[in-house]
C-alpha cells in the first residue's frame, strides 16, 4: 500500500481511507492481510465514542464472560501471602506511608488503600480489584487485535483470554493480582503507542502511552517487558531504525526501574525473603534446564490446563521427558527465526516472541523466582492465544463452514470456563488450597508444611506431625516446619520434644521470633527465669513492633526488680498500643 500511495502521490493513510469508503469490508481486509505488515490498521482509527458505540455489545459480552467465570471466587478468603501482605499489614489504609516510602509496589498498595478505606478488610473487594484489571486487559486485547487483525480474531482471542484457567491464580489469589494489574498498564500503553504510531505519531496518544507505562512499573518491575516488546514490534515491521527515537522515554523509564531494583535494595530483599521464608538456596539456575522446563510447561498448561497448582514442585524429569521439553523449546525458537525470515509470516513471529519476552523477568538465572508459576504466564499467554485464534480461523477456512467453527469454538469456551470455575473453588480457603495442591504437588515441602497446619487447626496433631516430618525430609533445613512441629508437640503436652524442635527451628532460621516467644513461655512455666528473659529479649530484638512481646518482657524485668528496663518496655507498649490497660497498670507501679 505504501508503494501504491507513493506512486499516485497520496499518503498511505489517505489511501486506506479511500479504500475504506469504496471497497467491501471483506476485500479491504484481504488487501490489508496481504500487505504483510502487522502494524497496518484494518480501518481508520475512529473517535473513541464512535468506537465504543459500535463495539458496546461485544464489550458487554466480554464482561459477562469474565464475571460469569470469576463470580464464584468473590467470596473466597484471604490466603497465603494475603495474610501477611494485607490482613497483618499495619500500614494498610495509610496513604502517607505509601507516598513517603514510594517503592516498586506502591501502585499496587494504592488500590489496596482505596478498598480498605471504603470496605475494610473484606476479601470480596480486594479480589474485585484483580477481576476489574483482568476485564480491562480483555477489553484492551479486543481493541488492539481489532486494529491489528480484525474483529473476528479479536473476539476469539479476547474470549479465550477472559476465561482461560491458567490465569486464575493471578486473579483469585489476591496477592497474585499484581500480574493482571501490570499487564493492563503494559497492554494499554502498547495500544496507545500503536494508535499514535498509525496516526503519524499523534502526540496526545504517544505521551499518554508513556504516562501509562509508569503505574505499570510501579506495580512491579516486571512491567519493564514493554520496552523490549516495543523494540521487537518495530523490528518485525522493519521500522526500528526509523522509530528508535520514539523508544527513548521507555528506555529511560525502564533504566530507572532497573536501577531502583538492583541498587535500591529490592533485589536483595527478594533474595533474602526467598531464603528465609522458602529456604531457597542461593545461586543460579542452569538455563539449559530452566528455560526448556518453563517454556514446555507453560505451553502445555495453555493447551491443556489440567494440573494447576500453587506449587509446581514436580521439577524432576527423566532423560526422555527432558529431551521432549528441549525439542519443544527448540521448535519454538526455530519458529521464531523462521517466521522472522519470512516476511509474510512476521505477524506470527511477533506473537511468538511476545510470549517469551513477557516471561523474561521470571527466567533470570538468579534464583529470585520459581521455575514455573502460573501467575508468571499471565501476560505471555496472550501471545499463544493469538496464534491459537489464527489457527482456528485457518481451520474455519479449510472447513468452509463458519457455523461448525463457531460451534467448535463455543465448546472450547465452555470447557475452559468450567475448568476455571472449578479451579476457583480450590482457592476458597486455606484448607481447599492445600488439599488441592497435595493432589498435584506431592514433593512440595511448603505444601506438606501447610497440610500440617491444616491438620493442626482441626486438632489432629499426630497427623500434623506426620506432615511436618515429610516437609523436613524433603527440605532438611526447613525451620518453619520444625517450629510448627514443635507447636504440635506442645499441644500434645510433649514439652521436651517441643523445646528440641524450637531450637532446631532457630538453628535453621534465626529470625523466627515466634520460636523465641514460645520457648520463653515454656521456661516461664518451668520457673527458669533467666532463659525466659534471654528468649524474650531475642524475640523483641527481632520484632520490636509487637506490643505483646514488649509487655511480657516488661513484666519479666518488673519481677526481677529491673524497674528502669521495665518502665522503658511499658512506655514502648503504650506507643504501639495506647489503650493497653496492663501496660498502664504496671507503669503506675513503676517509679
Amino acid at each position: 500500500m505504501s508503494e501504491i500511495g507513493s506512486k499516485v502521490g497520496v499518503s498511505e493513510n489517505d489511501l486506506r481511507n479511500y479504500l475504506e469508503t469504496t471497497l467491501p469490508k471483506e476485500k479491504l481486509e484481504k488487501i490489508v492481510r496481504q500487505d504483510g505488515n502487522i502494524s497496518s490498521p484494518q480501518t481508520p482509527l475512529p473517535i473513541f465514542k464512535t468506537w465504543l458505540r459500535k463495539n458496546v455489545v461485544i464489550l458487554i459480552f466480554l464482561a459477562v464472560l469474565v464475571f460469569a467465570v470469576y463470580s464464584n471466587s468473590l467470596g473466597n478468603q484471604f490466603l497465603s501471602d494475603d495474610i501477611a501482605g494485607i490482613v497483618q499489614d499495619k500500614n494498610m489504609g495509610n496513604w502517607f506511608y505509601y507516598l513517603r516510602y514510594w517503592t516498586i509496589n506502591s501502585a499496587r498498595y494504592f488500590f489496596y488503600c482505596i478498598v480498605f478505606k471504603l470496605f475494610g478488610l473484606n476479601p470480596v473487594f480486594f479480589r474485585l480489584i484483580n477481576i476489574i484489571f483482568h476485564l480491562g486487559c480483555v477489553w484492551v486485547i479486543y481493541a488492539l487485535l481489532s486494529l491489528l487483525n480484525g474483529t473476528p480474531l479479536a473476539i476469539m482471542v479476547a474470549s479465550l483470554f477472559a476465561v482461560h484457567p491458567l490465569l486464575s491464580e493471578g486473579l483469585v489469589w489476591i496477592s497474585g493480582g499484581l500480574y493482571a494489574q501490570y499487564s493492563f498498564f503494559v497492554l494499554f500503553s502498547f495500544l496507545l503507542y500503536y494508535i499514535s504510531r498509525s496516526k503519524n505519531w499523534a502526540k496526545k496518544y504517544y505521551w499518554f502511552s508513556v504516562i501509562f507505562y509508569i503505574p505499570g512499573l510501579f506495580t512491579t518491575e516486571k512491567a519493564a517487558v514493554l520496552f523490549p516488546i516495543l523494540i521487537f514490534f518495530e523490528l518485525i515491521n522493519n521500522k526500528l531504525k526509523e522509530h528508535w527515537k520514539k523508544l527513548i522515554p521507555y528506555f529511560l523509564l525502564t533504566g530507572v526501574i532497573v536501577v531502583m531494583v538492583v541498587f535500591g535494595g529490592q533485589l536483595g530483599q527478594r533474595i533474602n525473603a526467598l531464603r528465609t521464608s522458602y529456604y531457597q538456596e542461593k545461586g543460579f539456575y542452569n538455563p539449559l534446564t530452566q528455560i526448556p522446563t518453563a517454556i514446555a510447561n507453560y505451553l502445555w498448561l495453555i493447551v491443556w490446563p489440567d494440573n494447576l497448582t500453587l506449587y509446581h514442585s514436580e521439577m524432576v524429569y527423566t532423560n526422555t521427558q527432558y529431551t521432549l521439553m528441549a525439542i519443544v523449546t527448540l521448535i519454538y525458537f526455530g519458529l521464531i527465526v523462521f517466521t522472522f525470515l519470512k516476511k509474510k509470516y512476521r505477524k506470527y513471529c511477533f506473537w511468538l516472541g511476545f510470549f517469551f519476552i513477557s516471561l523474561l523477568p521470571m527466567l533470570t538465572p538468579l534464583k529470585v523466582a520459581w521455575i514455573v508459576a502460573e501467575r508468571y504466564a499471565y501476560l505471555g499467554t496472550l501471545g499463544i492465544l493469538v496464534l491459537i485464534g489464527i489457527g482456528l480461523q485457518k481451520l474455519g477456512s479449510i472447513l468452509k463452514n463458519k457455523y461448525l467453527l463457531y460451534t467448535f469454538f463455543g465448546i472450547i469456551i465452555i470447557a475452559l470456563s468450567i475448568r476455571t470455575i472449578v479451579r476457583n473453588i480450590d482457592w476458597k480457603d486455606q484448607d481447599h488450597l492445600w488439599l488441592a495442591a497435595a493432589r498435584t504437588s506431592p514433593s512440595s515441602p511448603q505444601n506438606h508444611n501447610n497440610l500440617g497446619d491444616l491438620y493442626g487447626r482441626h486438632g489432629n496433631f499426630e497427623k500434623a506431625i506426620e506432615e511436618f516430618k515429610i516437609a523436613i525430609a524433603l527440605l532438611p533445613n526447613y525451620g518453619d516446619a520444625y517450629h510448627n512441629m514443635a507447636n504440635s508437640y506442645l499441644q500434645l503436652g510433649k514439652i521436651d520434644e517441643a523445646i528440641e524442635n524450637y531450637q532446631k527451628a532457630l538453628t535453621f532460621n534465626p529470625g523466627l521470633w515466634q520460636s523465641h516467644q514460645n520457648l520463653a513461655a515454656i521456661y516461664a512455666q518451668r520457673g527458669q527465669i533467666n532463659l525466659t528473659l534471654e528468649h524474650l529479649e531475642k524475640a523483641v530484638a527481632l520484632n520490636p513492633q509487637n506490643p505483646t512481646l514488649r509487655l511480657n518482657l516488661g513484666i519479666v524485668y518488673f519481677n526481677l526488680g529491673k524497674k528502669a528496663e521495665a518502665k522503658k518496655e511499658f512506655e514502648a507498649v503504650l506507643v504501639l498500643d495506647p489503650g493497653n490497660q496492663d501496660a498502664q497498670k504496671f507503669l503506675k507501679s513503676t517509679p
